[in-house]
């Protein structure tokens, strides 16, 4: 009867969970086991014995396993893979500037190259910078915690050819503007049109505005679509950056487009003879104000009073001055966000007491630097830096990147470019900075003795 009972049960024991196998494998079994016969018994506790080995043996791999693990993972943390060095973004950053050199520094002024491509080592370089920024707060983040261990992200890029920009990379974003150019094509064939410029126009208008559905900021706020990658992805932009994308579209069709400053505006038109045809109004709309938007007809713009006679009048901007049209509100709005908490300041601020010579500037306060968002503040700088390799002369621009890196407590390097400055500025603007920049010696002076001070009070002086 034993017999039979236990030859139903084992089968029953194999089952179940390694939990109720640890609970039935104490002395309870044994006890039973004593009173069952010898071959039953036999049969029965090899099976049971091979259950607790199991048991057993998962128990030994869990306890190896937790205590490996970390081992493992840290190791793995101190590997250096090529995306984790710190300076593999600033070699990116390297060859993304580099890159933008070679595209508009050792060309004439009025050679055509490549808007798109420029601006996107523009994005690559800005991209990596925040990237770098954000790995480096990561990295501060984990090592404050006590799991460290934890792994980083890693990159699935090495390369600045490969690198992502919302997505695509600088090769996947220029053949993005080829497919717009082709849709252009599928719609004049599709709609059997000659190529006359105005239904040439017009097929790009609508592949632009209604099929992609661009949008122009009135005001533009933010940074970011100010970038030609996040305009392409989002369809919303700055006006800039759609005349931009609107002349390369054009140039893949073989339609010469180009563009002027009016007031505070940049307006596009073809290069054409007849720019009355621009001019006349149709569906409520003339042609030239569905390719620049609504400053167009409103009245506060400059932009409204403009007709096919004043036009052919306008300074033609080259592709450098676009560029440089580009950076300059990228400088803008990096220094807005970066002196979001000091309402009012602007880049001349500090030289403003400087004009009023009745009143005394005060040492304390005149040249103290306000708190501002360092990151935003490098943004800027980087695009004063491009945007003076443009034009190199411009004493203004040298100005303001002079006052930039003031900001940033470079005072070696802002009294540089401010001194530069003085040489190419009227004579009225120079003596408002001379005493500036003597100021900044002053605190060039003062900040290399308070590092000296700081180095030396950890130099341990003998009794």
């Amino acid at each position: 009867m034993i017999h039979n009972t236990l030859s139903l049960i084992c089968p029953f024991f194999l089952v179940l969970s390694n939990k109720v196998w640890g609970f039935l494998c104490g002395k309870r079994i044994i006890m039973m086991l004593a009173s069952t016969p010898f071959c039953s018994m036999r049969s029965s506790c090899s099976l049971i014995s091979r259950a607790v080995d199991r048991r057993r043996g998962i128990l030994n791999r869990k306890k190896m396993h937790s205590s490996i693990v970390p081992f493992a993972a840290a190791a793995q943390l101190n590997t250096q893979t090529r995306d984790s060095r710190p300076d593999f973004y600033l070699e990116v950053m390297k060859n993304a500037r580099e890159k933008f050199n070679q595209e508009i520094s050792f060309r004439s002024k009025d050679k055509v190259f490549s808007l798109a491509k420029t601006l996107l080592y523009v994005a690559a370089e800005d991209e990596a910078f925040m990237d770098y920024n954000r790995k480096m707060d990561t990295r501060s983040f984990l090592s404050e915690r006590k799991d460290a261990s934890m792994l980083l992200p890693a990159q699935e890029w090495d390369c600045l050819e490969v690198m992502p920009l919302a997505g695509k990379s600088i090769s996947g974003w220029l053949a993005e503007l080829d497919t717009i150019a082709k849709e252009v094509e599928v719609e004049l064939v599709s709609r059997d049109i000659g190529c006359h410029l105005v239904e040439v126009l017009e097929a790009v208008n609508i592949v632009l505005f209604q099929s992609r559905d661009f949008k122009r900021f009135p005001v533009l706020k933010d940074s970011k679509f100010s970038y030609l990658h996040t305009v392409l992805s989002s369809g919303c932009g700055s006006a800039i950056l759609l005349s931009i994308i609107y002349i390369e579209v054009c140039r893949r069709i073989g339609l010469t487009i180009v563009g002027s400053r009016v007031g505070e505006e940049f307006l596009i038109w073809p290069q054409t003879g007849s720019p009355e045809e621009l001019f006349r109004v149709s569906s409520g709309h003339s042609l030239f104000s569905i390719v620049n938007g609504n400053c167009v007809e409103d009245p506060r713009s400059k932009a409204s009073d403009l007709n096919s006679k004043s036009l052919v009048g306008l300074d033609i901007a080259t592709d450098r001055d676009i560029i440089g049209i580009a950076l300059a509100n990228l400088i803008r709005l990096h220094w807005k966000r970066a002196s979001r908490m000091n309402h009012g300041l602007m880049l001349t601020s500090p030289l403003r007491p400087v004009h009023d010579t009745k009143e005394k500037i005060r040492e304390a306060d005149g040249l103290k630097v306000p708190l501002l968002r360092p990151q935003d503040l490098r943004l800027a700088i980087m695009a004063s830096e491009r945007l003076l390799i443009l034009q190199p002369h411009n004493w203004t621009l040298r100005r303001d990147h002079g006052m930039l890196l003031y900001y940033k407590k470079k005072y070696g390097e802002a009294v540089q470019e401010l001194s530069i400055c003085m040489a190419f500025a009227p004579v009225e603007e120079a003596e408002v900075l001379e005493p500036f920049v003597e100021k900044l010696h002053l605190l060039r002076l003062e900040s290399s003795w308070q590092s000296l001070g700081s180095h030396s009070n950890r130099l341990a002086v003998p009794p």
